[in-house]
């Protein structure tokens, strides 16, 4: 019975940690025209502290594939499939990071440009401020 009662309560402690974790915060950067060596976390002369904190505490990418239209690689970062596997700027196959994370309990909300079709809320996005268009 002394067992029982012990297995039940390190059960009970374990169910209350799990649900107590807090998720983590997830924070995405996407910055037009800024090089890989642009950042001094990736080795540039450029002091850029605040960047640096952040990449110092997070994640960063180190390998990607990059194209010449700043489209592809937006819809890469939402989908996490090249832009011709997501349906190019439509993004008609797959789910975006801002549907799985909402469907995960996140509240998901864009700022910049985001030159796709649509509006960001129609692809998860709870809000969204900035301008749609490409060029600003």
């Amino acid at each position: 019975m002394r067992t029982i009662r012990s297995l039940f309560s390190l059960c009970f402690l374990f169910a209350v940690v799990l649900l107590s974790a807090k998720s983590p915060n997830v924070v995405l950067i996407m910055a037009d025209d800024l090089g890989f060596s642009d950042l001094g976390c990736y080795g540039s002369e450029i002091e850029t502290p605040n960047l640096d904190a952040l990449a110092a505490n997070g994640l960063r990418f180190s390998q990607f594939y990059n194209t010449a239209k700043c489209h592809s690689s937006r819809v890469s970062l939402l989908t996490g499939l090249y832009c011709n596997q997501a349906g190019s700027t439509s993004l008609s196959r797959g789910a975006t990071i801002a549907e799985v994370l909402g469907s995960a309990g996140y509240s998901t909300n864009m700022v910049g440009k985001w030159h796709l079709s649509k509006q960001p809320t129609d692809f998860g996005f709870d809000r969204y401020w900035g301008h749609l268009s490409g060029a600003t």
